[in-house]
This record gives C-alpha cells, structure tokens and sequence, in this order.
C-alpha cells in the first residue's frame, strides 16, 4: 500500500508537468485575449436572452481553434524562437515538448476546435475560423522573415475572432461585424509594433523582417503606431453610430482612444533622432503604449458589456 501511494505520487507531478507543456503551446494569454473578444462579439450579437449552450460551445471552439494555431506557429518557429531570448524557453526550442508531439497536438486541437464550430454553430463561423488559423499560420508566420508588411497581414487573423463571436449568433456578416473587425485591427498595430521595439535587438537575432528591427530612429514606426491609434478612434466609436452601442460606450471609447493616441504621440515626438535622451524616451514611451494596449481593450469590451446591460 505504501509503496502504491509512493508511485502515485510520484506520477502526478509529471502529468501536471506534461499538462502545463501543452497548455503554454495554446499561448494561454494571446487566445485568452481573442477568445474574450470573440465572446464579446457574441454577446453584442445577442438580442434577449443569452443562449448559454451556444455561448459554451463558441467558447470552447474558440479557445481550441487559438490554441491550435498557437501551438502549430510555435511548430512552425521552433528554429527562430530558439535564438532569441524571450522566446528560447517555450516548450519546443528549451525541449520539453518534442516538435512531432507538438505539431500532432497542434492539428488535433486546432481541428476539433473547427469541427465544434462547424457542426454545432454554424458553417460560417466554422469557416470565418479556418480562415483566421491559414492566414495566421500560412501568410503572418512566414512573413515575418520576409517583408515588414507582416504586422499589417498579421492584424487580419488577430482582428477575425469578434467577428466569428457576432457571425456565431446572427449567421451573417454585417456592418456590426465589420466595425468590430476595424478595432481589433487597428489595436493589434500599436500593441505589436510597441512590443516588437521593446524587442527589436531580440527580433534581429531571430531573423524576422520586423519594421522595428530595420528603423534605428523611430520614425517608420512612429508614422504606422500614431495613424493606426488615430483611426482606432473612429473605428471604436463607428460601433454606436451603427446602433451597436450607445452614448456611454462612445464616450468611454473616445476617452480610451485619446489617451492611447497621446501616448503614441509621445513615441514619435522622440522618433528620427540618434541621440541619448531620445534612444531613452522612445524605450519609455514604446514599453508605456505596450502597457496601455494591454488596458485598452479589456477597457473597451468591458464598456460594450455594460452599456449593452
């Protein structure tokens, strides 16, 4: 008997082990975030009551189809991920997870994630889904080695997920949709191009075409943050002039949105000059922009949700 409990509990740390492997292959913040806005896609969609079982279903498919093409991206960059720093210790390049376990894992998942949208919602959403993990996998993750276009590609995959939440209840796209894709693309700019200049030494080791990488002043980067965050605003407040929201949304966005703007204001303000003070200010001000995406849009959704009540 002792000796059982003994195997036992020596088993158990491996499996949770094993479980947290895989579970950091689904990238659990980035789905976390595009499963949030797929649910809120879906909540805006709803008209009465809340079909709790459709809702259940959406966010588990969700949630399977992002950590699919998380999981498979990695597998797709386990060679790049292995020589930059933040990344050199994800499952694959640190080999915990094997690249054949990792890429069947990937495929699993990702596909019962398309199968529950397909069958128990609807097939466009199932499709809206297919479409977000091939332009994810097959256009964004080879781009990035190739031109610095690859952050505006990449915003189509990350700005699809709200739209699938809207399509899974109303089984058609409309201008509600399409207003909600417009704010997921244009946060997506600031919030990678921010991340990726805190970055940009450990992208250049990497071998990825990033725009941060080949603009040493700044002022590339500055132009496409400060007009993405600027056309966030229209774009946030398009929701209430379409009848998706009301008055106490649109004022909170365009709240949110100035704020967001100022700070991008002040990245370029330092951008294309070589000194000191100014290499100092824009590493400031790029980490700020980051933090303040991050608060951005779960501000922004959380305004959805409580002027809809």
């Amino acid at each position: 008997m002792k000796q059982t409990s003994v195997i036992v509990e020596r088993s158990l740390p491996f499996t949770r082990a094993r479980f947290l492997e895989y579970l950091e292959l689904m990238k659990p913040e980035l789905t976390g975030l595009s499963v949030l806005t797929t649910l809120c896609g879906f909540y805006l969609a709803s008209e009465g009551s809340l079909d709790a079982w459709l809702f259940a279903v959406v966010a588990v498919g969700s949630t399977l189809v992002g950590g699919g093409a998380g999981a498979l991206n990695q597998y797709l960059e386990r060679d790049y991920d292995a020589r930059m720093k933040r990344t050199e210790r994800r499952p694959i390049p640190s080999g915990r997870v094997t690249p054949t376990g990792a890429l069947i894992y990937g495929v699993f998942v990702s596909a019962l994630g398309l199968v529950l949208l397909t069958a128990f919602v609807n097939l466009l959403t199932g499709l809206l889904a297919a479409l977000t993990i091939a332009t994810y996998l097959f256009l964004y993750t080879p781009l990035k080695r190739y031109t610095t276009l690859n952050t505006l590609v990449g915003g189509v995959p990350g700005a699809l997920p709200p739209v699938m939440g809207w399509v899974a209840v109303r089984n058609e796209i409309t201008v509600e949709a399409v207003a909600l894709f417009a704010i997921l693309f244009f946060w997506q700019i600031p919030h990678f191009l921010s991340l990726a200049w805190m970055y940009r030494k450990d992208y250049a080791r990497g071998g990825y075409k990033m725009l941060t990488v080949l603009d040493d002043d700044g002022s590339r980067t500055s132009v496409q943050l400060v007009a993405c965050c600027g056309a966030l605003i229209p774009a946030s407040i398009s929701l209430t002039l379409v009848g998706a929201t009301g008055l106490l949304y649109s004022a909170g966005a365009l709240f949110l949105g100035c704020g967001f703007l100022a700070l991008g204001l002040l990245f370029a303000k330092f951008s294309g000059r070589t000194d000191g003070e100014a290499i100092i200010k824009r590493n400031y001000y790029s980490r700020q922009t980051f933090f303040a995406s991050l608060a951005y849009l779960p501000a922004l959704l959380l305004l959805m949700a409580i002027d809809k009540l």
